[in-house]
């Protein structure tokens, strides 16, 4: 039987598999389902459509499931959030339903969302990113994977950030950020990930052919469009051409470039 602390309270319409634990002054609604091996710490809500995968951790305080912050938003609207396996989120975070009649707000697989992370509505994020303290993500951001985000930093609402980006701490980003990139400041491209590049096991040869793309699209100073055309005379790898897609078809923010 799951491990349910007396003072905390579950609806019996959740659905919780046996071995879920469950902290105290905890609420867990009607339409809530917790995997096997979910670990619910104390004084959290979960709340809706919220599914929560294998092997979660949800930390003290944290909301999961609220309506968006949205002046227009119904709180009739069925919408809802799916979090995958292995996803460990810390003190006070706070992750909000989707926006839209059947939309939801969705994270893969093994992130790490360090204490007083916000995920707004119809955000989509991929697997292993670590989003330090006080991250904020507006609504409808797109994110891959292997991300790391820092301390503070905040993003403006329908921006993309691609596989292995990094964005500087207190950082205010409002435009995408490009696949292997480290962001900073407002809207600034420092270079390439390089540290990261090199733990996730790219060779020299892949790396050197990203930084090549990445000198030509983003650091060259040539308008965008021409860029792009002298990047399609030439074939390269599927790992840059990651990034040149991600620069060629940006979100309606655009892609920053230095």
């Amino acid at each position: 039987m799951p491990q349910i602390h007396p003072s905390a309270l579950v609806s019996p319409e959740a659905v919780i598999a046996d071995d879920v634990v469950v902290g105290p002054f905890t609420v867990i609604e009607a339409g809530v389902k917790l995997a096997a091996g979910v670990q619910i710490a104390g004084h959290v809500c979960i709340s809706g459509d919220t599914e929560i995968g294998e092997g979660s951790a949800i930390g003290w305080g944290s909301v999961v499931g609220a309506d968006p912050q949205d002046l227009s938003f119904d709180p009739a609207t069925p919408s809802g959030v799916r979090i995958g396996p292995r996803n460990t989120l810390r003190e006070y975070v706070t992750i909000h339903r989707g926006s839209k009649p059947g939309a939801y707000t969705i994270i893969g697989t093994g992130n790490f969302l360090m204490t007083g992370v916000h995920l707004a509505h119809d955000v989509q994020m991929g697997d292993n990113n670590v989003l330090a303290n006080n991250v904020l993500l507006a609504g409808h951001i797109r994110m891959g994977n292997r991300v790391f985000l820092g301390g503070g930093a905040g993003l403006h609402q329908f921006i993309r950030v691609g596989d292995f980006a990094m964005v500087q701490g207190n950082s205010a980003i409002s435009q995408d950020v490009p696949p292997y990139c480290v962001g900073y400041g407002s809207n600034q491209i420092a270079g390439l990930n390089v540290v990261g590049l090199r733990r996730a096991g790219f060779d020299a040869e892949t790396r050197a052919e990203i930084k090549a793309a990445a000198k030509l699209l983003l650091l060259s100073r040539l308008p965008i469009s021409e860029a792009l055309a002298e990047a399609g005379q030439r074939e390269w790898s599927p790992a840059a051409r990651l990034l040149i897609d991600a620069v060629a078809s940006p979100s309606k923010k655009g892609v920053i470039v230095r």
